[in-house]
């Protein structure tokens, strides 16, 4: 054993601490540069980034950020955890959807990662009399099942109690959830809520016989799909949740009871901190109902990887945006986590996909060691912040909807349909500016791109509200795009005419091509006007080139046969030029427009 010598050195030098406000004497002079004056809070402020639900993130967190003592995992107010241990036993619960009568692909499933098995069942999916078919070879003791019935869930729950009974699975050994969500069907469909009558008594069966199993699912998905934000959703499906309470103590179950026949589903997006403070403040919204209701306890949570952020262009790339949601659920302390497969917006997933979506929790769990940390954002003064202001967002939403009179009230008048309308036109505006980038679809698309072909999925539940995509106005412009190509075997071309050398043009040369393409739109970059097939242009250059050349190259271009001229850069006094693109202008607006010129209908 070497013993290195003394020499006074402290490898932790002592620098003096630096206060919050040369921090904000910082933030000042960097604002100044830029030509903005601002001082103290209000410097700090110019940086922070405004959310959803008026909600902002701060650029700089610190100790004195207070937020509510979360405790201890497992323990009132289960912000760290609804589990003592956590997901440290095993890692979270690799649960996969299917939503077609494939034996194999359940098997295969099963044998390879998956944990339990989410399982679409009636009309739109495996029909009630395949279910035993379907589950051949599935040792039901050791898999849990869920079931999505729909109206169905009594013939399912009755069909799936049988199949536990012929293959002499013991009472206490099944688990899973039957899937019972009358408001959640209405949110789906616009149709009423289903009789309640039935799935009480599932309800007390389940609590008297079935320790293990749930009969109800309080399903947030219907509001995240129709383009609620993190508030929303917690806000409806407490309200659900609660007005599920009343229904089971009017049935006659107790609240301990009530309380535990319920599983509550949530989003997982991209967007990793926001997902993570979700669940956490989830749980603590749903222990104080708890609490009010006499019955503490703890929420159990299905995370689901965000069907609205995956996109149907350049599809590979959600399998980065489900690894990072995987990643959020499993930190939030879900206990269940899906994994949509990545051509999921494209029709019925593959083998491969399939196998990609299983591996994700696989590799965080086993690889990573995710889940060897039970709370691992817990104690991050950003997390812990961002929690609180979000429970109060959600707790907020949730009384707006309870003094309309209740979950029922608020979807058949249409005033939730409303509410969530006006979100996700805010954040349409947001997509519309690329001021949220998608990429591969708003940002870096590629228009040689060969999309997989997949069977199409089942016709899924409409007439409630509506499903959105973070794509769909995009979407809409490639297709249009897509539609000219095969017609006319060519898509829709624009000339880019760079002014002067790399260094001045390269920039916004390469802004306008890639926003033009976001629509579908071939960018030409060589040879003359002339010979490019287009019959609009774009000057791309600096602002200094722009004075000097701007006028007369837009001339020689209109002599040319260009009916348009777009330059790339801020709007300005430019003669012969039409239209201006820029960052934070209205990418959707500009592209139709410029479809509907050409003439790609």
């Amino acid at each position: 054993m070497t013993v290195l010598p003394d020499d006074g050195l402290s490898l932790a030098a002592e620098f003096p601490d630096a206060t919050h406000e040369q921090w904000q004497r910082l933030v000042e002079g960097v604002l100044r540069k830029s030509g903005k004056e601002a001082s103290g809070t209000a410097a700090e402020d110019a940086l922070s980034t405004p959310l959803e639900d008026g909600l902002r993130a701060r650029p700089l967190y610190t100790a004195d950020d207070s937020a509510p003592e979360p405790g201890l995992p497992g323990f009132a107010p289960f912000v760290r955890g609804g589990r003592a241990e956590g997901n440290t036993l095993g890692g979270w619960d690799v649960r996969q959807r299917h939503t077609t009568a494939d034996n194999s692909a359940v098997l295969g499933d099963l044998e390879n990662g998956v944990t339990s098995l989410w399982l679409a069942v009636g009309e739109r999916g495996i029909p009630v009399s395949s279910l035993g078919r379907v589950l051949d070879g599935v040792f039901l003791d050791l898999a849990p099942v869920v079931l999505d019935p729909g109206p169905e869930v009594a013939s399912a729950a009755d069909e799936l109690l049988r199949l536990y009974e012929e293959r002499g699975v013991a009472r206490e050994a099944a688990r899973g959830n039957l899937g019972a969500d009358p408001l959640g069907f209405a949110a789906r469909t616009g149709a009423e809520a289903f009789d309640f009558a039935p799935v009480a008594a599932l309800a007390r069966r389940c609590a008297e016989e079935y320790p293990g199993l749930r009969a109800l699912t309080v399903d947030a998905l219907p509001y995240h799909e129709a383009g609620g934000s993190a508030a929303q959703e917690l806000g409806a499906s407490l309200a659900t949740g609660v007005a599920y309470l009343r229904e089971l103590a009017e049935a006659g179950l107790s609240v301990e009871q009530a309380v535990g026949q319920l599983e509550f589903r949530y989003a997982a997006t991209a967007d990793q901190f926001l997902t993570i403070a979700k669940l956490r403040a989830a749980r603590r919204l749903w222990a104080r109902v708890a609490e009010v209701c006499g019955a503490p306890g703890g929420q159990v949570q299905h995370a689901v990887t965000s069907p609205v952020m995956m996109s149907r262009r350049d599809p590979w790339v959600n399998m980065l945006r489900t690894t990072v949601a995987t990643l959020a659920a499993g930190v939030g302390g879900a206990e269940s986590v899906t994994v949509l497969p990545f051509d999921h917006a494209l029709g019925l997933p593959d083998a491969f996909a399939r196998r990609i979506a299983r591996n994700t929790s696989t590799i965080l769990v086993e690889e990573s060691h995710l889940s060897r940390v039970i709370d691992p954002a817990g104690g991050s003064w950003y997390v812990e912040r961002l929690t609180d202001e979000l429970a109060h967002a959600g707790w907020e939403f949730f009384q707006h909807i309870e003094q309309q009179g209740g979950q029922a009230a608020v979807l058949s008048s249409g005033r939730l349909r409303e509410d969530l309308a006006i979100t996700w036109a805010a954040r349409s505006a947001k997509l519309a500016r690329r001021r949220e980038p998608i990429t591969g679809v708003s940002e870096f698309p590629n228009l040689a791109e060969r999309l997989p072909e997949r069977t199409p999925a089942p016709e899924v539940p409409s007439g409630g509200l509506p499903r959105v995509r973070r794509d769909e106005a995009y979407e809409a412009l490639r297709a249009r795009s897509d539609a000219h190509l095969a017609a006319t075997g060519s898509r829709p071309r624009i000339f880019l005419a760079a002014l002067g050398p790399a260094a001045a043009h390269t920039a916004r040369l390469a802004f306008a091509s890639n926003l033009f393409q976001a629509g579908g739109i071939e960018p030409v970059t060589e040879g003359e006007f002339a010979d490019s097939g287009a019959t609009e242009a774009c000057l791309c250059s600096s602002d200094t080139l722009y004075e000097e050349q701007a006028a007369a190259v837009a001339g020689e271009l209109r002599s040319a046969g260009a009916g348009h001229v777009f330059l790339a850069g801020r709007p300005g006094e430019y003669p012969g030029v039409d239209a201006y693109v820029f960052a934070g202008c209205d990418a959707v607006a500009v592209l139709s427009a410029t479809l509907d010129r050409m003439g790609v209908s």
